[in-house]
């Protein structure tokens, strides 16, 4: 690492260490509020989607865009945003970030068509990309020890906050509003939540943030414009494959490049650091293996569990012919579980490390087979499928006690100096795996589909997520042995 960052390094410790506990927590308001806003216009949107059909006369490909569009562009800028925060300053890109995702919903809300609205989707993924990794990266530059993990604990309390929440509003709305204003409603509620926070951004980030410039010691060519384009392709390539779900051998020919863009970007910022630069990504980042081992759990986690959701959205409403708003309450004890696990787990991250989050993947496990034995009992006609409310609340625990403890320890040993980039290389990993596992999970579930019941293609489904959960907890007990084993 070149001495600027070095000495970037030495003054954003001195920094930290000098900010006092309010302005720390105000700040950490700040970024919760935000969160807050970005994740419930995510589930807000799924339920969303049957009345934007009839609102605008979408066809199926625009409801998929919808979605897809914003899981894409949020997916390519998260690195080179990250990057750009840690050279520029994180708190003015935080609030463009906020603006951009602001405008785009007031956008989005006023959509005379289909075509802008996948328009408006797109920038808002642009906002969202730009402000999620600065905020990652300003909870590790202002909190440290068990402040940290408490700080993460937060985080994911308003995670699951948010997904609770999201369907519900959501619900709401389109009940008020009918189906050509409710989903216009849908985008429209984030305005006030963006608008609040801008306004107590300006107020209490301590920073000067109407300028954007490169820190003391840092260059522009620091923010790597050929590393973050190889980098934003490659993602691009990766991703849109299984967004799109589609398209025949020549969009899946993308993958393939992808895979060649990664390794093309991996030479690209070795030669950066021979030439004596500051590349977008450290790669000697990789070679700690709490990160590495941290990201691939992550992944993975990521690749199986979310597509316990989708599941049940279409087992609910599909199979057994429940409203989106009855399908919402499903996931409702779960959230919330998982909001109180994560509060409860970011106090005794540093503690516990690791074995939290194999405890969580374990947890994790025992509610899929629970589900598994209640979706056989449903089926037989023994019990009400309300039942899954119930051992879905072990997966809400699980994601507590695993997604924040784990950002946290996978985060611990990185250079404040790359903390946005690093933050952002787990998120993308993140929406890789969420990609990956929805495509290849539902597949797996409408082909059982076609030749079985709802109730096998469901157990073939919740299989399937457990097996990647298994390897995630094959990983997080790896990580474990290597932890003791450079202790002893």
């Amino acid at each position: 690492m070149v001495s600027s960052d070095a000495d970037a390094q030495l003054s954003e410790d001195t920094e930290s260490a000098l900010t006092p506990d309010p302005v720390r927590w105000r700040i950490l308001v700040v970024l919760l509020v935000t969160i807050f806003m970005t994740l419930v216009s995510v589930s807000i949107v799924n339920v969303a989607l049957p009345s934007i059909r009839i609102g605008l006369g979408a066809t199926q490909s625009d409801l998929q865009w919808v979605l897809s569009g914003y899981a894409l562009t949020f997916g390519v800028v998260l690195v080179a945003a990250g990057r750009a925060g840690d050279i520029m300053g994180r708190g003015a890109l935080f609030l463009a970030g906020v603006g951009i995702f602001t405008l785009s919903s007031v956008a989005a809300g006023l959509a005379p068509n289909a075509e802008w609205l996948n328009a408006a989707r797109f920038v808002q993924g642009i906002g969202s990309g730009l402000l999620n990794p600065q905020g990652l990266g300003m909870i590790q530059h202002y909190f440290r020890g068990d402040a940290r993990g408490r700080a993460f604990g937060y985080f994911g309390t308003t995670v699951g906050l948010s997904v609770a929440i999201g369907p519900v509003l959501g619900g709401l709305l389109i009940e008020l509003g009918g189906p050509e204003l409710g989903w216009r409603l849908t985008f429209l509620v984030n305005v006030p939540i963006g608008v609040l926070a801008i306004v107590l951004g300006l107020l209490w980030f301590p920073r000067p943030l109407f300028v954007m410039l490169p820190r003391k010691g840092s260059g522009l060519r620091s923010l790597d414009p050929v590393g973050a384009l190889l980098l934003g392709l490659a993602v691009l390539a990766i991703l849109f494959p299984f967004v799109e779900g589609s398209g025949g051998a020549i969009v899946w020919a993308l993958l393939p490049a992808g895979l060649v863009l990664v390794w093309l970007w991996v030479l690209w910022e070795r030669r950066y650091v021979r030439l004596g630069l500051s590349p977008m990504v450290d790669l000697k980042i990789f070679a700690t293996r709490s990160y590495s081992n941290g990201i691939t759990i992550m992944a993975l986690y990521f690749m199986g569990i979310t597509s316990v959701w989708v599941l049940v959205a279409l087992y609910v409403q599909e199979g057994d012919g429940k409203t989106a708003l009855q399908s919402a309450l499903f996931g409702i004890p779960a959230a919330l579980l998982s909001a109180y696990a994560a509060h409860w787990a970011g106090k005794r991250v540093t503690q516990l490390g690791r074995v939290l989050v194999i405890g969580g993947l374990l947890v994790a496990l025992f509610g899929l087979g629970l589900s598994i034995v209640v979706v056989i009992m449903f089926e037989a006609g023994h019990i009400s499928i309300w039942w899954l409310m119930g051992s879905l609340s072990f997966v809400g625990i699980a994601q507590g006690t695993v997604i924040s403890p784990n950002q946290t320890l996978t985060l611990a040993e990185v250079p404040l100096n790359y903390a946005g980039s690093s933050g952002a290389i787990m998120q993308t990993g993140q929406r890789i795996g969420t990609a990956v596992g929805i495509a290849l999970i539902t597949a797996a579930v409408f082909s059982t589909l076609a030749v079985s019941s709802w109730g096998m293609a469901m157990i073939v489904g919740f299989g399937l997520i457990a097996c990647v959960v298994l390897l995630a907890l094959a990983v997080a007990i790896k990580d474990l042995r290597d932890r003791k084993n450079r202790a002893a």
